[in-house]
This record gives C-alpha cells, sequence and structure tokens, in this order.
C-alpha cells in the first residue's frame, strides 16, 4: 500500500463529507516580512503597530489574504491537489485579526458536485473556515474547483449546486474598532464618504511578476499544486510553462489598489471571484476598480464598507479600464475579475 498521497480525485468526495486539514500553521513575523516583499503591500494598518494601536487594534494585524493564503494552502492536498483549475469564489468573511503567534488550521465542508458532460471531470464545492487557536473564526469562503476522475466510467453524483449569496450583507460583516484615524500616515485623504458607486478608479501602477517570486509566495503559503512548481511535467501540460496561483494575482491586484483605496485598510468578505486566464512569469500586472456600492454598518458611525470590483490585466494598462465586451466576453488582457468589500473610515469620526 502506498504511503504518499495521490490527492482526491471527483469519485472521492461526497456531499456532506469533512475533511480536516494537515498542517496547521503559526504565522511569525518572518512570514509577514516575506508577504510584503512579495507583493509591495502598503496598507498602512498591517504595515504600523503604532498606527494600529490609534485604531483600537493590539498591534498590526496580518494582512488579511497573508492570513486566506494560509488558510487556502492547507486545503490543496485535500481538495485541488488533482484540480484542472480553480472556479471561483463566494460568501466569503473575515472575522477575527490575526497577528503573528497565532496558529491557524482549516476545516472544509462539501456542500455541492456536478459533473461535467465531458465525463473526465467534476466540480467540487467546498466550504472551507479557518480559525486561531482560540477557535474563532479568522477566514471563512466557499471555492469550486474543477477536479479530474480517476476513471471516467464511474457513476455520477447526484448534482448539487449550491445557492450562494450574491454578495455577503452588511449586517454579516465584521467590523473591529476604527477609534482614530490619521489619514496624513494612512497616505490617502480619501475617505468611505468620498467614493461612490459606479466610480471607476485606475490605480495606475504595474508590478512584472519575477519566476523566483511567484513559486517562492506559493511555497510561503504550503500549497502544494503541482502546476505552480513542476517545470518538468508542466512542460508537456496545455500551457507548457508553469501557471502562477491566482491567489498570488490577487493580492498583487489589492497592493497595487492602495494608489487611489489608501484608505481601504481592512478586508471584510469576498463576495465572489473568477481568474478568467492564466498568467507566467514575466507578465505584468495592472488593475483597477470600480465601486458596486457603498454600505452602512448598522451601529456603526465610524465605519462602513465599500463593495468593490477590481480587475487585473496583464501587459494592458488599466486607464483604459477594459473589462468586458458587448457580447460579455473578457477582454484579453483581463486574469482576474475580483467582488470583495472593504472598510474604511467614514468622515464624521475621523481626525488627521
Amino acid at each position: 500500500m502506498s504511503k504518499t498521497n495521490p490527492g482526491n480525485f471527483f469519485e472521492d468526495f461526497q456531499l456532506g463529507r469533512e475533511i480536516v486539514h494537515a498542517t496547521p500553521r503559526t504565522l511569525t513575523t518572518g512570514d509577514v516580512a516575506l508577504y510584503t516583499a512579495l507583493t509591495g503591500g502598503r496598507f498602512a494598518l498591517a504595515s504600523s503597530d503604532e498606527f494600529a494601536r490609534a485604531l483600537g487594534f493590539p498591534a498590526a494585524p496580518v494582512d488579511d489574504l497573508l492570513a486566506f493564503h494560509v488558510v487556502f494552502g492547507k486545503t490543496v492536498p485535500d481538495v485541488s491537489l488533482n484540480a484542472v483549475a480553480n472556479l471561483g469564489y463566494a460568501d466569503g468573511r473575515f472575522g477575527a485579526p490575526v497577528y503573528p503567534g497565532d496558529t491557524l488550521r482549516t476545516v472544509s465542508t462539501v456542500i455541492g458536485l456536478k459533473e461535467n458532460s465531458n465525463r473526465q471531470t467534476g466540480v467540487v464545492y467546498v466550504r472551507s473556515t479557518g480559525t486561531n487557536q482560540r477557535g474563532e473564526m479568522v477566514v471563512e469562503y466557499v471555492r469550486w474547483v474543477m477536479v479530474r476522475k480517476r476513471d471516467k466510467d464511474s457513476p455520477a453524483p447526484a448534482e448539487v449546486v449550491p445557492d450562494l449569496p450574491r454578495a455577503v450583507s452588511a449586517d454579516r460583516l465584521v467590523a473591529p474598532p476604527f477609534e482614530s484615524w490619521d489619514a496624513t500616515l494612512a497616505g490617502s485623504p480619501h475617505l468611505w464618504d468620498d467614493y461612490q458607486p459606479g466610480e471607476r478608479i485606475d490605480h495606475v501602477d504595474g508590478m512584472t511578476i519575477e519566476e523566483a517570486e511567484h513559486a517562492m509566495a506559493t511555497r510561503l503559503y504550503q500549497n502544494t499544486a503541482k502546476v505552480h512548481f513542476n517545470q518538468h511535467t508542466e512542460k508537456e501540460g496545455r500551457f507548457g510553462r508553469r501557471l502562477i496561483y491566482g491567489g498570488h494575482i490577487i493580492s498583487l491586484a489589492r497592493a497595487l489598489s492602495f494608489n487611489g483605496l489608501g484608505s481601504a485598510v481592512k478586508l471584510a468578505a469576498i463576495n465572489g471571484g473568477r481568474h478568467v486566464a492564466p498568467t507566467f512569469a514575466g507578465d505584468t500586472i495592472y488593475a483597477w476598480s470600480e465601486v458596486l456600492e457603498r454600505m452602512e454598518i448598522p451601529g456603526r458611525a465610524d465605519v462602513g464598507g465599500l463593495r468593490l470590483r477590481t480587475v487585473a490585466l496583464k501587459d494592458e494598462p488599466a486607464g483604459g479600464f477594459a473589462f468586458k465586451d458587448e457580447r460579455g466576453e473578457h477582454h484579453p488582457a483581463v486574469v482576474l475579475d475580483f467582488d470583495y468589500t472593504v472598510l474604511m473610515p467614514r468622515r464624521a469620526k475621523t481626525h488627521g
């Protein structure tokens, strides 16, 4: 009997199955420094203990997406080791802030299954929850993955596609305190009150992805997906080279969004998302964002929610706001279409 893990194929998933993922991870200041080096994130809350304390946090929390990637990475050996593609995200929420020294673990539940018409693959829907050492939810989300079948002739399970919300409602957002705000130190004078639905923001800057960086980032998250690491096998694959982990593109787009959304210091929700096209080392990523909705958080006058769509492009400056054509097809440069909610201070409660 083999002692190695071949990963789960589509036939191995059953509706309602709970998967406790291995390898809990204690995050350190070293992880934070490396994540900053790989993404260039500049949001003040995750950068400065003193800025965080002024807001009411005990110290600077770990960047929300670093926590997300670590929680996500735990799931890969069990959920997507044999995946063809990660298809989308929905109903994601960020909970308790994560600090260096916290230990994260992940549990997933299978909530949907659908065999594809080619009978060679199927789509698996899972809800994954990351918790800290006190059992507090730090991030939870649904994702769906196209997974290979071991045997194309194996019988298909009953089709179940979960009904997922279009967006996380304001009353489900977890909003920590925003006691005092220094706009100068945050790097932006623009607050929640200054953004309007329909507004589009060109984040201007571009970031070229280096081969070593994307591999190092994926290893940082302990993401074991084969397509990101093994050029020996991927040279015979569909693209002839290694793919960049889609989550790294999310992080780069988020880092680029600082120019125009510098006060959006905390992620609150992932409403939906799609990796539209693959990216490779050497591609230069640009990003633009559209304000979809301005959300008041019940009982909170100090902070509001801003629902955004951020679109990442490769080798295409964002000033033209490339997105979809009249047929609804994405522009060839689009690699990410990401719908999420950020927290931003409101003008009535700010200082500085």
